[in-house]
């Protein structure tokens, strides 16, 4: 139960920077046990971390400090050791906001000290914290205070209810404050105590614990006349009227629900009763049948959590149902880029790369077994025999043995085309299997042949050619052609517009630096957009080396 605070404070000795981050051995003692794994691996990690070494360097160059540590491990230690380095900071932090105010406490700082997460840490600072004016601030103002004390301690005194609050009340009367009768004393006393109710740290915790396991999500509709505007398709009707259990919800349809309701189609609620929450507040808060406030403290206490924690909580659960589904579509962007990166490459060989199309008909780009462009072309569909013969020519003089037909509008009449004629040139030939197709997933390539760096390698060429070059260029070499791209425009994430784009960019640079480490690079035929991915190269190194290559030739030797 909540009561007045203490004169007894807590004072702050003052922490320097270095005493208010912890240290990779405070850090290790922590994560032994939960990573199992040697405190020494986990130190000699975090050191390596802190001087600002990446994860794949680590992982392939420094196994003898780590004691061979994977990347998957190394990744571990450094996303927990960020996590708990943010909350001991934070704990320090409120430790301070609130001995500022001189209401530092021993026992209250020793609850923040005992915090595990975040999110107990603001439920303690919460009564603390600087808010704008509310109905328990105003009640305070006008003096209520000691009469919410009151009511929360449930004295029991005999006689007449009513005359026993008014007794009660009489005390708090104040015209001048706006107080002038009993029942507005008890109001603004009661607004105090539902305040209290909802800040109160152990409160918070149970009934956050119930929401994340009975609270149910719903969804309504807006009304008919809006939906006709935006939703016209009806793409959402699955979720016009929609209830599920929140322990139940699926990331795809969690991202699915934020994005109507973002489009204006929904509207979104996630409750859990007040019957179902009551069992979690009232061991904090007991009421007495046999005090005269009893029916007092039972409307606050139903008041502060329909009016200030049910929101709350609802809040909260909303941001973590996103924050989880978020992570799990970043999670499988994640696998699918790096099972698209480590596609196996068709390395040496000479590639015909083909960009469908109709009305402007499909364009045509050979590589040399290097990448090096040789030259283009357009064939049309529609002169079928006439484009057979371009291609013939071109597979038959240059030996090409694959080709690379992009997957976008036309492919499949590409496709047919393409093994009509190598049908027909093994017929010719009288050997088969000697020439071969490949379907290729041409998403991001109209990205790159519009960028900068494409307009530096192909000033000459225009967008259509320098995207038939990616095509071929991402058969060959998928790794060394997919890193110019932005990895979001390459098509393999689920709803990767609707989940946080910062994180998504951190995880997908992460992903294409370990394959590119994991892979490696051909120093002297590596784009600079490959180089720079390599641990210990920057953009700028990157680009020195390359300058190098086109001044001097290839690199003959390892500098050490």
């Amino acid at each position: 139960m909540a009561t007045e605070q203490t004169e007894e404070t807590v004072t702050l000795e003052s922490q320097s920077p270095e005493e208010a981050t912890l240290s990779p051995q405070e850090v290790a003692e922590r994560l032994s046990s939960e990573l199992n794994l040697q405190r020494g691996q986990i130190t000699r990690t975090i050191g390596l971390l802190d001087e600002g070494n990446t994860i794949p360097f680590i992982a392939r160059y420094r196994k003898e400090v780590t004691g061979s540590l994977d990347e998957v491990q190394i990744q571990a230690i450094a996303d927990r050791t960020a996590a708990i380095r943010a909350l001991h900071e934070r704990k320090q932090d409120v430790r301070r906001l609130i001995d500022t105010q001189g209401k530092l406490t021993p026992e209250l700082a020793m609850a923040i000290d005992a915090a595990a997460t975040l999110q107990e840490v603001e439920d303690l600072y919460l009564p603390y914290r600087p808010k704008r004016k509310t109905r328990a601030s105003v009640a305070r103002e006008k003096g209520l205070a000691p009469l919410a004390e009151i009511i929360l301690q449930q004295p029991e005194v005999s006689g007449d209810i009513e005359a026993l609050l008014e007794e009660h009340a009489r005390p708090y009367l104040d015209a001048d404050k706006g107080v002038d009768t009993s029942l507005e004393a008890y109001a603004g006393a009661a607004d105090i105590v539902a305040e209290i109710i909802a800040e109160d740290a152990t409160v918070r915790g149970n009934v956050r614990s119930a929401f994340f396991k009975s609270s149910m999500l719903k969804t309504k509709a807006v009304d008919e006349e809006e939906l006709k505007a935006k939703d016209p398709q009806g793409v959402y009707q699955l979720y016009y009227d929609f209830n599920e259990d929140v322990t139940k919800l699926v990331p795809h349809r969690i991202l699915a629900l934020n994005r109507a309701e973002r489009e204006g189609v929904l509207r979104i609620g996630v409750n859990l009763s007040y019957e179902q929450a009551k069992g979690d507040i009232t061991p904090q808060y007991p009421t007495r049948e046999t005090s005269p406030f009893h029916h007092v403290l039972e409307e606050a206490m139903e008041d502060g959590y329909k009016r200030l924690l049910a929101p709350a909580m609802e809040r909260e659960m909303r941001l973590e149902l996103t924050k989880r589904a978020e992570d799990h579509a970043i999670n499988i962007f994640a696998v699918n880029l790096r099972n698209l990166l480590l596609q196996p490459p068709f390395r040496g060989k000479k590639i015909l790369g083909l960009d469908p199309g109709y009305r402007t008909g499909c364009k045509v780009a050979l590589v040399d077994g290097t990448g090096k462009y040789l030259l283009s072309d357009t064939v049309y569909l529609h002169q079928e025999e006439k484009a057979k013969k371009v291609l013939r020519d071109l597979i038959t003089k240059h030996q090409v043995t694959v080709v690379a037909i992009g997957n976008g509008t036309a492919s499949r009449e590409t496709e047919q085309l393409v093994a009509n004629l190598i049908r027909a040139i093994e017929q010719d030939n009288g050997r088969s299997g000697e020439i071969g197709y490949v379907m290729v997933n041409e998403a991001g390539a109209s990205v790159y042949s519009a960028s900068e760096a494409a307009r530096e390698e192909f000033p000459t060429l225009d967008a259509t050619q320098r995207g038939t070059i990616s095509i071929a260029r991402r058969l060959q070499d998928p790794l060394a052609e997919l890193v110019k791209i932005d990895p979001k425009a390459v098509g393999v994430g689920l709803y990767q517009h609707d989940v946080d784009q910062k994180e998504l960019a951190g995880m997908l640079e992460r992903v294409v630096v370990s394959c590119v480490n994991f892979a490696g690079v051909e120093v002297n035929s590596a784009s600079s957009a490959l180089l720079k991915h390599v641990s210990g190269i920057n953009t700028r190194v990157a680009n020195a080396i390359v300058k190098y290559r086109e001044a001097n030739g290839p690199l003959s030797r390892v500098i050490a």
